[in-house]
């Protein structure tokens, strides 16, 4: 879904994207003069206060934007380059109660030479001044004709616009007083070399990484200019804004499309319509909080930072001032950030995850040289997804599906529904099925444990439950071995988040599991994937979607008087919400204060955002902030302080999705005996009931 601008007017520090180490940025293609600094500093300082009433931190605009960029011989003018010097005083003078920091450009003399400039300007101070590094001096280009390169110019000052200021391409700026703002400059052509001065600065510290560009248009550059904003936004792991000229620059022998973008590890967040006819703004919230601990977690970045000498930029600090207030939250933001929202992504990561688990299966089949699957099939989603994989795999081994075999095991909660289904599905499929009643074997260990089922109360605790689940398992096992196969898991990655599953010899292990790596939410439309793309055809497609449309539940304890079943959701929590925050801890570690502020402004309202087609009506559920943090606080107890253990010894199988993974040999380690209190305490803190 897109993110929502606006807020919900409340005024304190959780609703503020400032306490979630967020940045809001625009990156400004303005309306532009030839060689009219007076009306393009005008233009410029239209849009900061555009920008200051929109709650924008920091604003990009285009190369010698103040110039113009196609001007030619007349950048060799004094009386332009005076007045160009002019403007930018005005604009420091302009921005004392202006909250957005401007990075302009501008050509800038220093010691008898040229240079094409980033100046940056915040609170009425000019904080510092970039040159360009790579003069571009082929086709239609000839800066070398004018400019002076600035490669190699670190540690300088000089007077601008009567202020002694940092001049060099060794400059990043950081906020006193805003946690990981911290930025740099480079200009056009320094983006399009083999070596972006951008790279050192990131390794240098740099969260925001900033383009000043001019960038003529030609047929297929904007896709040019997309990759490689795409891929050093993502090599860097920072964010990249971009910024070329627009509408009014000279199109005597050239022409602007005033394409403006921004991009946070290698996802678009926001960009202007191109070939347009007024100034416009990419406006998006940089989770740069989540850049640094990026960072931290990918060693092979510090190593390249060793390697490059540990570069060790100026850093120029200052004051910034954010504020506190409810600004809202501009940026996408998915609502399932395991199931993508473009339903053309979506099919193509079907494709890969389904194929994954069916690779990963066969390789295990060759491995082990056994011709058997055993598999317990409840008419459940996880074992129906499991099931499906295992055909498939047999299929590409040549080996026949009745060499599958699966098995009901009805309890003492198995509803008529699920059980019809697993048959159905089983018969459809030709695997190989049987019918095991694991009533009178639970009831003989009712009696020998002393439980008082067996007496004819109606005790349904967690014994009752995981007697069920265990003699299920237990069977599986004896069968595999019977029948010279392996037991194939069916358990999810949203069940081993939270605890879920019977530990030992419980639907916990296997003998190797396809679906350990795959969250609920993915599960889900997995298999609607299947049907839509007819992988299996007749009465197995009708029998998938009926699974689809059964409630979530272990069918382990009997309905009520009611007939209410038991619901897995009622107890640990909605599913959608719980991979929501299992994504963003395991995948980013961020504080719980900052899941719950982005879960609010994904879940608080069901009407905001396009839903995809792909989002059946069901899913389409809102959350108050009470119930978020309510449910937070159960993945968190549930996630950090019960369940480790049962992930410390998870069976093989493979790894599907980045960030999916809760294998002791994979993503995730951590002790068995670990507490939640850390996280409780600050999820308690800092959200408002």
């Amino acid at each position: 879904m897109g993110g929502e601008a606006g807020g919900a007017g409340v005024n304190t520090s959780f609703h503020s994207i400032h306490s979630h180490g967020l940045v809001r940025v625009a990156a400004c293609t303005p309306r532009v003069a030839v060689g009219d600094p007076d009306f393009n500093a005008a233009e410029t300082l239209a849009m900061a206060h555009e920008g200051h009433a929109a709650g924008v931190d920091l604003m990009l605009f285009p190369e010698l934007g103040l110039s113009a960029y196609a001007i030619d011989d007349l950048f060799l003018q004094d009386a332009l380059l005076r007045r160009v010097e002019d403007e930018i005083a005005g604009i420091a003078a302009a921005t004392v109660d202006l909250a957005p920091v401007l990075i302009v450009g501008a050509p800038v003399q220093f010691n008898g030479a040229l240079y094409n400039c980033a100046v940056v300007i915040a609170r009425g101070q000019i904080l510092g001044v970039i040159p360009k590094s790579f003069l571009p001096n082929y086709r239609e280009y000839y800066e070398n004709r004018w400019f002076a390169s600035g490669a190699g110019l670190t540690g300088r000052e000089l007077r601008l616009a009567g202020q002694t200021v940092p001049f060099g391409t060794d400059l990043i700026f950081e906020a006193n007083d805003l946690a990981d703002f911290i930025f740099a400059a480079e200009i056009c052509e320094d983006f399009w070399s083999p070596t972006p001065p951008s790279t050192l600065a990131a390794l240098s510290g740099a969260l925001i990484l900033c383009n000043l560009s001019a960038s003529n248009v030609v047929v297929g550059k904007a896709d040019e200019r997309a990759v490689l904003c795409v891929s050093q936004s993502m090599r860097c792991q920072a964010a990249y804004l971009y910024s070329a000229a627009g509408p009014g620059e000279s199109t005597t022998d050239l022409a602007w499309d005033g394409q403006a973008t921004v991009h946070e590890l290698g996802r678009l967040l926001a960009q202007t319509d191109r070939f347009p006819t007024k100034a416009q703004m990419a406006v998006a919230d940089i989770d740069v909080e989540r850049l640094r601990l990026e960072r931290l977690r990918t060693p092979t970045f510090n190593n390249a930072a060793v390697a490059a000498g540990r570069p060790d930029h100026r850093r120029v600090r200052f004051d910034h001032h954010p504020t506190l207030d409810d600004i809202g939250l501009i940026r996408p933001l998915d609502r399932f950030p395991f199931v993508p929202d473009d339903p053309e992504r979506l099919d193509r990561d079907c494709y890969e995850a389904f194929n994954i688990q069916v690779q990963g299966l066969v390789q295990r089949l060759r491995a082990t040289k056994t011709q058997h699957i055993v598999i317990g099939v409840s008419g459940g989603l996880d074992s129906t997804h499991a099931l499906i994989v295992a055909a498939r795999a047999f299929d590409a081994l040549g080996l026949p599906r009745a060499n599958i075999l699966g098995f009901t095991m009805p309890g003492f909660a198995t509803s008529e529904g699920t059980k019809s289904n697993a048959w159905a599905l089983m018969n459809a499929l030709g695997v190989t099925g049987a019918e095991i009643d694991i009533r009178p074997t639970a009831m003989q260990m009712f009696e020998e444990i002393g439980h008082p089922f067996a007496k004819g109360e109606a005790v349904y605790d967690v014994t009752f439950e995981n007697v069920q689940a265990g003699l299920r398992t237990d069977y599986l096992f004896r069968l595999a071995n019977q029948r010279q196969g392996i037991v194939l898991g069916t358990g999810d990655l949203s069940e081993l988040a939270l605890g879920w599953c019977t530990y030992g010899v419980g639907d916990q292990m296997s003998h190797y599991n396809v679906n350990g790596s795959l969250a609920k939410t993915l599960i889900q439309h997995l298999i609607r994937w299947v049907v839509k793309t007819g992988q299996f055809e007749g009465q197995a497609s009708v029998t998938l979607l009926a699974i689809l449309d059964t409630e979530i539940s272990p069918e382990l304890v009997p309905a009520g008087p009611d007939g209410v079943i038991q619901s897995t959701q009622a107890k640990v929590g909605p599913y959608e919400l719980q991979d929501f925050s299992l994504y963003h801890i395991t995948r980013f570690g961020l504080r719980p204060s900052k899941v719950a502020f982005l879960a609010w402004h994904a879940w608080r309202d069901a009407a905001v955002g396009a839903w995809p087609p792909h989002f059946p009506e069901g899913t389409r559920n809102a959350y108050t902030l009470a119930e978020i943090k309510r449910w937070l606080g159960v993945f968190l107890f549930r996630f950090f302080e019960i369940s480790q253990f049962k992930r410390s010894a998870m069976p093989n199988g493979p790894k599907v999705i980045s960030g999916g993974n809760l294998s002791p040999r994979g993503d995730w380690r951590a002790p068995s005996d670990g507490s939640a209190k850390v996280w409780l305490d600050e999820l308690e803190a800092n959200v408002p009931d």
